[in-house]
């Protein structure tokens, strides 16, 4: 079969395919993929001699079909098994029926027509025989504020209350 044929066929759900795609990127790491198909899920099932890393991998699988677009598939089983061992070292199952680039729309979508307020409580407490003080609490609680807003975007309004060691800081975005 030639690459356009192989992507063609991967693309209506043949699992010859979809397993020669997974396997000419996969084989060279030692790993073997096995794929089998029934109703709108399928199960890939990912051998090696050595147990397989299921944070490396599973991202792998999902990426790889999202991008074939099979709309055939719905959901996806994936299995981590070491060679000659009976079952499988983990397994992790995920829905294909949304892809992630269309959930990411519809989160910026709806991020950016609706404000939606976000509340950090930070509660701190110290032995004042130590020497802390409420200015220390307040240093404190602004760094891990500021750490964790840093991730935030389009914050248009901030309200900061510090009292008795504890922070509540308001952003409205």
């Amino acid at each position: 079969m030639t690459q356009p044929n192989i992507l063609e066929l991967a693309k209506q759900g043949d699992v010859q395919a979809i397993a020669s795609l997974m396997n000419r990127h996969l084989h060279p790491k030692g790993i073997t993929a096995q794929v089998a198909f029934q109703d709108t899920c399928l199960e890939v099932i990912l051998e090696s001699p050595q147990v397989l890393n299921q944070q490396v991998l599973v991202p792998f699988i999902r990426k790889g079909l999202t991008a074939l677009g099979a709309a055939s598939i719905e959901i996806v089983k994936v299995y981590g098994q070491q060679t000659g061992k009976e079952f499988p070292s983990w397994s992790k199952e995920f829905n294909l029926g949304i892809a992630e680039a269309e959930l990411e729309a519809v989160d910026n979508e709806h991020s950016s027509s609706n404000p939606q307020p976000l509340t950090i409580c930070i509660n701190l407490s110290g032995d004042t025989a130590q020497g802390l003080t409420n200015q220390d609490f307040e240093f404190i609680a602004n760094q891990i504020s500021t750490d964790i807003l840093s991730s935030c975007s389009e914050i248009f309004i901030q309200k900061v209350s510090i009292t008795n060691g504890s922070s509540v800081i308001t952003k409205e975005r």
